[in-house]
């Protein structure tokens, strides 16, 4: 390759006035990006000393390059991660809509306080996703974390189970009948039963937060890059991958409740402990099927060093007489390992400081003191992800809700198909159906019609999807408010007011499928286009950490959840102790509750309109910059 060298301001006969911030003149001289000042030869060594390494080339699990890229990843190694997910999100998914009722049901725990337990279990278990993320993308790489973290998730199970099994993990079930049990009155769980169960789920969800991060973006890294027909492929793992996701939870809905109705509750947490132990045996099976990225080091202390580098350089002017140039490794390879070259951009100038080159950093200079172009944009772009994520914590409280509300509704309406009866939890399976037709459909109908629309090679863009799930979600928040207003009032017009564990003949939950159906639908939307897009965007050394940006936004979602119905609780409670969340759904209001959502999706929606019209995405090595549209 030919030498490209270009010229430093300390050499080039331009004054270094032009590097003045936005009060320097207005020439097209002055408004020259920054980034032509990188040194890009590829057959000359690192002026000041430091190595690189290749950019994105898998490896095998030895590390070793890998000869025949033919015989490994592609969606066959793909089929052993989707099982994996496909296990990981039925445990999920059952003890999430099982674990309420065994706090009630088992522990005689309040419905209140199991669902705030269980919102922060949820919670605490995405939030903690960045831990796994920072493992896979600075030490041990995507597959080690996932088989370290999916043994210590089976552990979890297994306690979990035991403690369904044995009685003496249980407080006295005797004497306990319904009456007992919403009058309080059941023996409550010692303090140091209740220690071991959240001992055991919370090791369950330490397992999950270590996987989640990974698996999205380990199937992704069994696709090359280099194929032609790689942006298609990925987008298709994302909709196949959420396809796994959707059929793990409409498992945990049907069977593994099917299983908890006819054989305790020991079984139907046992069964999860089968599917994972099954699962896991399955992945360490495709182990030689797979491609593997080279870590890259702490991302954190990369982040660290762009921003002490930074303060560090914070009074010194790009007119310096001292200004030698933005600091790049010479080269097309990056620093970095597992990384490619970043490009300069223009946003956040004052990170570009951490990379302002002096003549007195010398030869050798501290990481803290200077770094290379490609570092800080990781660090740019990190900061360019949190609002578009950040909106989306909005959607997942209102997954988080309607998990714990619609049950509650249920419980008051008669599930009956003809002669079949659907248990009460089974009824959350219904999302993940249209979940699943939806993706099942959506290349072969829903892309072409959407295409004629919007001229997009996909059917719309990753922010366009995700902008469609949030203004779907409201529609079916809509829907959920209409319903319950309608529900409540027909209860206490037909006697049912103080009896709100007995279904109305003549209501059917049927009536929450279209509510159901179009938070699903949103879900497809939402969900897949945001971990296509922070997998996409996210740094080469960084897809784990940027996949943890859609688990940390879940998170925050339950626990948003919670401090959102304990101000609910506090602001509207009565005299009486009533307030909008009662334990009595038919003297509450969660109608309106749901409009109070309602109007908070549609406050977030418009706040994602503005950062994502704003938004520029990377530009691919290539082409030239994004347009900064909603597109």
């Amino acid at each position: 390759m030919g030498i490209t060298e270009m010229k430093s301001p300390a050499s080039d006969s331009r004054s270094p006035a032009i590097f003045a911030d936005n009060g320097g003149s207005s020439s097209s001289v002055q408004r020259k990006k920054l980034n032509v000042f990188f040194v890009e030869s590829d057959n000359r060594r690192s002026a000041l000393g430091r190595g690189f390494t290749g950019g994105t080339t898998p490896v095998n699990i030895h590390r070793q390059p890998i000869s025949d890229l033919s015989k490994t990843g592609g969606w066959m190694a793909a089929l052993f991660i989707f099982g994996n997910e496909m296990a990981e999100r039925m445990a999920y998914f059952g003890l999430s809509v099982n674990m309420v009722a065994f706090m009630f049901y088992v522990m005689h725990k309040p419905f209140s306080s199991s669902s705030n337990i269980v919102n922060n279990f949820l919670g605490i278990s995405q939030a903690s996703s960045v831990l796994g993320g920072f493992l896979a993308d600075a030490y041990l790489g995507r597959y080690w974390t996932i088989a370290i973290f999916t043994t210590i998730y089976l552990a979890g199970l297994i306690g979990i189970t035991l403690c369904a099994s044995l009685k003496i993990f249980g407080p006295d079930q005797t004497n306990c009948d319904q009456h007992s049990l919403l009058l309080g009155k059941c023996e409550p769980a010692k303090p140091w039963q209740m220690l071991y169960l959240y001992a055991v789920l919370y090791l369950t969800g330490f397992g999950a937060a270590g996987i989640r991060p990974c698996v999205s973006s380990f199937g992704a890294d069994q696709f090359d890059e280099r194929s032609i027909n790689y942006k298609t492929h990925i987008d298709r793992f994302f909709n196949f991958f959420y396809l796994s996701v959707t059929f793990g939870a409409i498992m945990a809905f049907s069977l593994v409740v099917y299983i908890q109705m006819e054989f305790g509750w020991g079984m139907a947490f046992g069964t999860l402990a089968i599917a994972m132990g099954i699962s896991n045996a399955l992945f360490f099976a495709g182990t030689p099927l797979y491609r593997h990225r080279l870590p890259g080091g702490s991302p954190l202390a990369r982040v660290a060093q762009v921003l002490v580098a930074a303060f560090r350089k914070r009074d010194v002017p790009f007119t310096s007489s001292e200004f030698i140039g933005l600091y790049e490794v010479p080269g097309i390879k990056s620093a970095i390992p597992g990384s490619r070259k970043i490009a300069h951009t223009d946003g956040f100038r004052w990170l570009d400081k951490a990379a302002l080159q002096l003549k007195e950093d010398g030869l050798e200079p501290s990481p803290w003191k200077l770094c290379t172009v490609t570092q800080v944009e990781e660090v740019k772009i990190l900061i360019k992800l949190i609002p578009i994520t950040a909106c989306t914590v909005m959607f997942h409280l209102v997954l988080t809700e309607y998990l714990t509300l619609s049950v509650q509704q249920v419980y008051t309406l008669n599930t009956h198909i003809g002669r079949l009866k659907v248990p009460v939890t089974s009824m959350a399976a219904f999302p993940g159906l249209s979940i699943f037709i939806f993706l099942s459909l959506y290349y072969s109908v829903f892309v072409p019609i959407i295409r004629k629309i919007t001229g997009h090679p996909n059917g719309a863009s990753q922010l366009q999807r995700v902008g469609t799930g949030l203004a779907i979600s409201i529609l079916s928040l809509a829907c959920a408010g209409l319903f319950e207003g309608y529900r409540r009032t027909y209860a206490i017009k037909h006697g049912f007011e103080l009896n709100f564990l007995s279904q109305m003949p003549d209501l059917s939950a049927y009536w929450l499928l279209i509510q159901y159906c179009l938070i699903g639908i949103a879900e497809v939307f939402c969900i897949v286009g945001l971990i296509e897009f922070l997998y996409e965007e996210a740094p080469d050394a960084m897809k784990s950490i940027g996949s943890a940006y859609a688990s940390l936004a879940g998170g925050f979602g339950c626990f948003a959840a919670s401090i959102l119905n304990s101000i609910v609780k506090a602001a509207t409670r009565e005299p009486d102790g009533g307030s909008w969340l009662s334990q009595n759904i038919n003297t509450g209001r969660f109608d309106l509750l749901y409009w109070l959502l309602t109007g908070l999706s549609l406050l977030n929606f418009s706040v994602f309109l503005w950062f994502a019209h704003r938004y520029e995405y990377r530009a691919v090595e290539g082409e030239e910059e994004s347009t900064p549209m909603f597109q």
